[in-house]
């Protein structure tokens, strides 16, 4: 917990332990000309995967701005104009694979006043694109002969495959590619192919909730 002059709190978190992110204090996240400081809140006692960035702004007064991270893996880059973008792995439903092979997908941020924007559309030719380990991973998986494997077959899909497709849907979806990612979905198993769509939506509508409905809709 953080305070201010006034002795009011700024910012507060829960977790472990939380350090000061020395790497990360001082950029300008969201180019109002502003360094903003860092902090990283540990939820998982130790565990590479489960450290939260808290950024906070010192300007005009102290206060908190964002989190991200929480329970995914993040990367800070600057694009060509210097501007930050943030990366973050973004799990999905994890029902259908093993604990080390959960599906996940890239989310892309910008800072816009303060805020997370969501800017995934704009980096989803360099995504779903030869080059990409994601895409390159799961067009070695997926092969022809396998997704009429699994569209035809009865069985739930080995880990490695619903992981694949799985991840695949939920890259279109975060890129708004709404009718790819349905045809993702079309492709899982018939027998259990509903349940995928139920948990699939599950996990998106927040973000997405009017996707969610149509995926609910096609069962």
């Amino acid at each position: 917990m953080h305070y201010n002059s006034a002795g009011k709190v700024v910012f507060r978190t829960t977790g472990f332990g939380v350090v000061f992110d020395e790497g990360l204090t001082g950029e300008d996240f969201d180019g109002d000309g502003k360094p903003k400081v860092v902090f990283q809140t540990d939820s998982a006692g130790g565990a590479h995967c489960c450290w939260t960035y808290n950024v906070v702004s010192l300007f005009p007064k102290p206060r908190h701005l964002f989190d991200v991270g929480i329970g995914a893996g993040v990367q800070f880059e600057k694009d060509k104009q210097g501007r930050m973008v943030i990366w973050q792995n973004t799990p999905g439903p994890y029902e259908y694979t093993d604990g080390w092979d959960r599906p996940y997908a890239e989310r892309v941020f910008r800072v816009r006043e303060g805020k997370l924007v969501d800017s995934t559309p704009e980096f989803c030719s360099r995504i779903i694109a030869p080059g990409n380990r994601d895409y390159d991973g799961q067009k070695r998986v997926l092969t022809p002969e396998k997704l009429k494997q699994l569209s035809g077959g009865i069985e739930k899909p080995d880990s490695e495959a619903a992981s694949a497709l799985l991840s695949r849907a939920l890259q279109h979806t975060f890129c708004r590619q709404f009718d790819d990612a349905l045809s993702d979905l079309n492709l899982w198993p018939e027998a259990t192919r509903d349940d995928v769509k139920s948990d699939f939506a599950e996990s998106i509508k927040n973000d997405y909730p009017e996707f969610a409905a149509r995926l609910q809709q096609s069962q």
